[in-house]
């Protein structure tokens, strides 16, 4: 069984948790301001699917890592962002108390 596609709920998810409309983000990102706002909410329906190179812009601006994006669950995407903000030495020692 195939699973649906995280980008539209985690797209969703980071951009309402960093308060921001559809449009306001299009264009953070460099949409054009007269169909920005249309593109997102394609994005978000999964209508289509944004290309790496916007997902790094979105997720530049919506202060989450890229790998966010195609977590499969709530759990995991809150871990990705909280290990995206520990420094390297921080994850250096969380991998090695994982890996025990």
């Amino acid at each position: 069984m195939v699973k649906p596609n995280p980008i539209p709920v985690r797209l969703k998810e980071a951009r309402k948790r960093a308060s921001m409309t559809q449009k306001e983000l299009g264009i953070r990102i460099g949409l054009d301001a007269s169909s920005a706002s249309s593109r997102m909410n394609h994005y978000e329906k999964d209508r289509h699917t944004p290309d790496v190179q916007t997902l790094q812009r979105m997720a530049a601006e919506l202060g989450v890592p890229l790998n966010y994006f195609f977590c499969d669950s709530s759990e995991t995407a809150e871990l990705a962002c909280l290990i995206n903000n520990l420094s390297i030495e921080e994850k250096q020692k969380l991998i090695e108390q994982l890996s025990k």
